[in-house]
């Protein structure tokens, strides 16, 4: 399977779902407190709901450019810095959806092997830290882009739930529904 054909279904259709579930939020809860749940933690020093969602985007969106071999665009920058300081200024949930279309429409106009041009070459990427991990851009989509967007897809949906708003498993694998065979469904 091709870097494309992995991220970009996975990234297209997780963040799609990530979406619905900010909806479901909205329309389960009075507006402040559908606000509040952006600023939201699973623990004091984790970041809060609207940085999950910037971050995810962030994953979906570098993974692109590094995977072509781009220079990462300022935006990247932003949505991070964003994400940084939604401790303090978690934005709302109209910026945190569009984040998520601004995602989806990249991921949208790509080309079918727009990922793939250079699998085996060395990708060096430095983290915030100072620390740098020297992969293949193969080893980069497989062991660092991809744990890191479920990372913070999973937490966000943590925070949801832990929030009390009604989400359970078909919310997370809504994507698989197309696969049930139609007699294998539940009666009633």
């Amino acid at each position: 399977m091709s870097l494309t054909q992995l991220l970009v279904p996975t990234y297209t259709q997780m963040l799609g779902a990530l979406s619905n579930w900010l909806k479901k939020a909205q329309s389960q809860l009075p507006d402040d407190e559908a606000q509040a749940l952006l600023s939201a933690r699973l623990a004091p020093d984790m970041f809060p709901l609207s940085t999950q969602v910037r971050f995810a985007c962030v994953q979906a969106q570098e993974a692109v450019h590094r995977l072509q071999g781009e220079a990462l665009p300022a935006s990247i920058k932003e949505m991070l810095d964003e994400g940084r300081n939604a401790g303090e200024s978690p934005g709302t949930f109209a910026e945190a959806q569009a984040r998520i279309e601004e995602t989806l429409a990249l991921l949208s106009g790509l080309a079918f092997d727009a990922l793939d041009a250079q699998a085996d070459k060395p990708l060096v990427h430095e983290l915030p830290n100072g620390m740098i991990l020297d992969l293949t851009a193969e080893q980069y989509a497989r062991d660092w882009t991809l744990g890191q967007f479920y990372f913070h897809i999973m937490t966000a949906y943590s925070i949801l739930r832990s929030e009390k708003v009604e989400l359970g498993k078909a919310d997370y694998v809504a994507h698989l529904f197309p696969y049930i065979r139609p007699e294998t469904l539940p009666k009633g």
